[in-house]
C-alpha cells in the first residue's frame, strides 16, 4: 500500500459522534450593554426619532435599561405640548372641510391646545370659547336628565343632583314608588358625569 497515493487524499471518513461531545449552540448577537458577553435576546428602542431600532439586552440588563428609559426625555415644555396635541389625532395632518379643505392640510395646535385647558377642572372661558360646547353629546343627555343645560358647572350639578334626589326618593314621599324609575336616571346619569370627571 502506497502511503504517498493522491488517491488518500481524496477520502472522507466520517467522525464518530461521541455521546458526551458539547452541541454547538446557536449564537445569537451579544449583549448591547458595554462588557458584558451574555446573549443578547431581549429587544429594547433605541428611544425617539429612532423608531424600529433596537438594542439587544441580555434579561438583567434588559431590566436595567426598561427601569432608567424615558422617551421623553431631552423634551422642554413647550415639545411635550406639542407632542400631546398631535397625539389627539395620532400624529397624523389634519384638514379642514369643505370643497378646499383638503388642500391645505395642517394641524390646528392652538384648537388641540384650547381643548386641553377646557378640560382641565376649573377653567374659564373667554371670548369664542365660551360659546363652544363644553360637554360631549353624552354628557349633555346626562345633563339633561338632571334638567340641566351646556352651562352647567361642577357645583350646580351637585346642588341639582341633592335636590332632585330628596324629591324623587320614596322616603321623601310617604313610601310612594311611582318616581322610582326617574330617580334611577337620575342616579344614573350622575355616575355617568362622576366618571367623565365633569363632577
Amino acid at each position: 500500500m502506497d502511503l504517498t497515493s493522491p488517491l488518500f487524499d481524496k477520502i472522507r471518513i466520517k467522525t464518530r459522534k461521541t455521546a458526551n461531545a458539547p452541541k454547538l449552540v446557536e449564537q445569537g448577537p451579544p449583549c448591547s450593554h458595554p462588557g458584558c458577553i451574555a446573549k443578547g435576546e431581549f429587544k429594547a428602542p433605541k428611544g425617539r426619532d429612532r423608531e424600529g431600532e433596537f438594542f439587544v439586552f441580555c434579561k438583567d440588563h434588559v431590566k436595567e435599561y426598561n427601569a432608567t428609559y424615558d422617551y421623553f426625555k431631552g423634551m422642554d415644555d413647550d415639545a411635550l405640548a406639542k407632542f400631546r396635541a398631535a397625539e389627539v389625532i395620532g400624529h397624523r395632518p389634519t384638514w379642514k372641510m369643505g370643497p378646499r379643505g383638503a388642500q391645505t392640510a395642517h394641524v390646528d395646535e392652538t384648537v388641540y391646545a384650547e381643548a386641553r385647558t377646557m378640560r382641565r377642572k376649573g377653567a374659564r372661558r373667554t371670548g369664542d370659547a365660551a360659546q363652544a360646547p363644553r360637554y360631549n353629546a353624552l354628557a349633555m343627555k346626562a345633563l339633561h336628565t338632571l334638567d340641566l343645560d351646556g352651562n352647567a358647572t361642577e357645583s350646580s350639578i351637585k346642588a341639582r343632583y341633592k335636590d332632585l334626589v330628596k324629591r324623587h326618593h320614596p322616603d321623601a314621599n310617604g313610601g310612594d314608588r311611582s318616581s322610582e324609575e326617574k330617580l334611577r336616571e337620575i342616579i344614573k346619569a350622575y355616575n355617568f358625569l362622576r366618571g367623565q370627571k365633569l363632577v
